[in-house]
This record gives structure tokens, C-alpha cells and sequence, in this order.
């Protein structure tokens, strides 16, 4: 199973994936954020992705303003370039946000280490449940959100999960 703390997969997916294996390879943002153990997440490492879809990319930062300004020194140039750091229940996150060649891209950043992110976790459990349940799963839940689900409410709608559906997926076993 795909642990997908290698983008290298990208290279052999669909055509979105390919093309986003070669905008963050020539971007070298892995690389230039290796000291934050970036890692890809979200609905395009996953296939479910739709029309803008973003690139989102989650690291460790035990420094804000320091990795605020990395963020501004690899990435001001970018289009659109926009970075802000603040609370987000009781965690302090840096967030910055560009475009490039068709792509939003979203790197984030707060302290916790990106295999226990919330993120990298959903995006997991995900996974998961896409491969138990199939194409007919995965096509019902791009549809959802093809009409304007956000992926974890689409999941829980699907699945019949209660409450919180950002929550209940965390305690989601498929």
C-alpha cells in the first residue's frame, strides 16, 4: 500500500498526477522543504481530485516567523504568493498559498509531525476506504464533489458517518 511519503508515485498516475509530479519537481519544493518533512495530501495524490483541486502540502514547524520567511525567500515570486500565520484551534499554523502552471499550491505548517497531521491522516483512512469500496465509491464521491461537497463531508455523508464528519473520519476503521 501507498504510504505516500515519496511523490515518486505521481511519476506512473493519471494525467493530473503526472502533471503535478512535474510542476513539484521543477518548483523542487520537497527538497527545498525537506528540513520541514513536507508531505503531499489532500484529493490529487488520491485520484478524487476535481476541477481546482489544490496542491497541498503539509510540514513541521516548530518556528513560524523562521519558516514564514523561508516560505517568502523559495516562494515570493510566485503568482499570487500570499503567506499568514496564525491560531487555528489553539495551534499556531503558516500557511502560503501561489499558483503555478494551472495548480493552486498550499504549503501549511505547524508543529506536529506531518505522518500525525490531520491531513496525512484523512488522506490515509481515505485510501483506505477507497480501495475497499471500489470505482462505483470513488465516482459517487467525486460527484458529491463535483456539487460542492468538501471530501471529508462526502465521505461521511457516504458512509453514514454522525456529527463532525472531519472527526468521525479520524475514527473511521475501513
Amino acid at each position: 500500500m501507498n504510504d505516500f511519503l515519496d511523490i515518486a508515485y505521481l511519476k506512473t498516475g493519471n494525467s493530473r498526477q503526472q502533471k503535478a509530479y512535474g510542476l513539484l519537481s521543477k518548483l523542487g519544493i520537497f527538497e527545498k522543504l525537506s528540513a520541514y518533512t513536507p508531505l503531499l495530501t489532500g484529493t490529487i495524490p488520491i485520484g478524487i481530485d476535481i476541477p481546482g483541486s489544490d496542491l497541498d502540502i503539509i510540514c513541521q514547524c516548530k518556528d513560524h516567523l523562521k519558516f514564514s520567511r523561508v516560505l517568502i525567500r523559495l516562494f515570493s515570486k510566485e503568482n499570487g504568493f500570499h503567506v499568514t500565520t496564525r491560531n487555528q484551534k489553539d495551534l499556531l499554523i503558516t500557511v502560503a498559498t501561489f499558483q503555478a502552471e494551472g495548480f493552486e499550491i498550499e504549503i501549511f505548517g505547524q508543529d506536529t509531525p506531518t505522518q500525525k497531521q490531520k491531513a496525512y491522516l484523512h488522506m490515509m483512512i481515505e485510501h483506505k476506504i477507497l480501495n475497499k469500496m471500489g470505482p462505483a465509491f470513488k465516482a459517487d464521491i467525486i460527484q458529491l464533489k463535483n456539487q460542492g461537497l468538501k471530501t471529508e463531508p462526502a465521505f461521511a455523508k457516504l458512509l453514514g458517518l454522525p456529527g463532525d464528519p472531519y472527526e468521525a473520519l479520524l475514527t473511521f476503521h475501513p
